[in-house]
């Protein structure tokens, strides 16, 4: 246990958050009728479970939505290997992770939401799955969660911790409160050295850093009769993906189609925005433009006239990525941070994105000095750089290869190294308790 003391704020934040339970019960009914609840297991969310605990040692990781989640997956492979008689549980707090995990995770694994910070939620949950070890990956800093998990649990870690320029700031305006939960985890692992370093600032201990675990998460999936199906609709067509967009981008992708157009008349723009309820905005935005949008949820077929190919649906970037050797990668330009570089990468396509990428900044960096990926400010450096790489097939694939080399290189090292100090804290942790 910590020898600090909780500070004042953190035990009002609890009691408040106690006396909140209606307003958590609102928020989870107005969660459900936007969609973003699963009907059938809303009660995981109040600590209720949907499943037994199975007898022995568990080993609970949490990760909040799909690219922590896609990071639970090797990691529970890698622990396993070692730990072959624990239970796995994995939680996760999006409708679309729980989705991947169902269809991703290892048989005998387990699945369920976390709880909101609600105390009796949490202690709920708590009590029910009873957790040998807690794993937290990257940057869930929900402090009933926390704190009443490191009282009932006897190791606990934070991996490939991530610390947003933001919540950075923010985090600093409150260092007692953010130091004493970072104090909460037996071990501390940074994704990369700038987020080790915030870390390291606010928790006032070493942080440890062997890699982003992103890079060993396995390449996304997708439907080989979906990839021919789609392959044929293109035919010979020059076409280019912009994925993972966010609002004021896709004015911009747009913008850059119509500079390329003239050059190449049968150009289609294949846009997969971040959130696919934004389907029918982007298309609007398209006819806007002057170009003819089809919207994949519709089941709109790519035609001759079809000019901006909307990929709004659930799962399904690695089928466009497998698509399209140049791929913009969003969240990027509009102060997002940049979205995983390493999925396109992994799967063939020569990167381009935006300025803003501080959720990946030394993935970005290395990949750009590797000759993998190129910086783009606005509409027409995007054109530019497009262009130039549907006139130049040599450099296309070079870029392609020096992604894909710079994605795969370090990730059986990372895995490794993390597995290993989860593993050697562990021992330590059990020897000391």
């Amino acid at each position: 246990m910590t020898a600090l003391r909780e500070p004042l704020g953190l035990k009002i934040y609890r009691a408040a958050s106690r006396a909140a339970e209606p307003v958590a019960t609102m928020a989870l009914k107005q969660r459900l009728r936007a969609g973003k609840e699963s009907a059938e297991r809303i009660g995981e969310r109040r600590g209720v479970a949907t499943v037994e605990r199975p007898r022995g040692k568990l080993i609970w990781i949490h990760g909040a939505s799909v690219g922590e989640s896609l990071s639970i997956l090797p990691l529970v492979e890698s622990l396993k290997a070692h730990m072959p008689d624990a239970t796995f549980l994995a939680t996760t707090g999006t409708t679309t992770s729980a989705a991947l995990m169902a269809e991703r995770l290892p048989g005998d694994a387990i699945h369920q939401f976390v709880p909101l910070d609600h105390p009796d939620f949490v202690r709920s949950f708590l009590d029910h799955w009873r957790p040998d070890a807690a794993i937290f990956v990257e940057s869930e800093f929900w402090p009933n969660l926390i704190l009443l998990t490191r009282k009932t649990t006897p190791f606990m870690a934070l991996i490939n911790g991530r610390m947003s320029p933001k919540s950075f700031g923010d985090w600093k305006s409150q260092p007692n409160a953010i130091r004493f939960i970072l104090s909460s985890f037996d071990l501390l692992l940074g994704q990369d050295q700038q987020n080790a370093e915030r870390l390291k600032s606010l928790s006032g201990r070493d942080v440890g850093m062997f890699g982003n675990l992103k890079n060993a998460a396995p390449p996304l999936p997708a439907d080989s009769d979906d990839i021919e199906q789609l392959q044929r609709r293109i035919g010979a067509r020059a076409h280019w993906l912009a994925a993972s967009t966010h609002p004021g981008e896709e004015d911009i992708i747009i913008a850059a189609h119509q500079h390329l157009v003239g050059e190449f008349p049968d150009l289609l723009t294949i846009i997969a925005p971040r959130h696919p309820k934004r389907g029918e905005e982007i298309a609007a935005l398209a006819e806007k433009a002057g170009a003819t949008p089809a919207l994949r949820s519709r089941g709109d077929i790519i035609t001759d006239d079809t000019h901006i190919y909307i990929a709004d649906t659930l799962g399904e970037l690695g089928l466009f990525y497998r698509l399209s050797d140049i791929a913009f990668v969003g969240g990027s330009i509009t102060p997002k941070g940049g979205h995983n570089p390493l999925e396109p990468a992994r799967l063939g396509a020569s990167i381009l994105h935006g300025p803003e990428t501080f959720n990946f900044v030394e993935t970005y960096t290395e990949m750009r000095n590797a000759g993998g990926a190129a910086l783009v400010r606005n509409d027409r450096e995007m054109a530019s750089a497009v262009r130039r790489l549907f006139n130049d097939a040599k450099t296309r694939r070079a870029m392609a290869d020096a992604a894909q080399e710079t994605a795969e290189k370090n990730a059986e090292r990372t895995l490794h190294e993390i597995t290993r100090q989860l593993l050697d804290t562990m021992t330590d942790a059990a020897e000391q308790g």
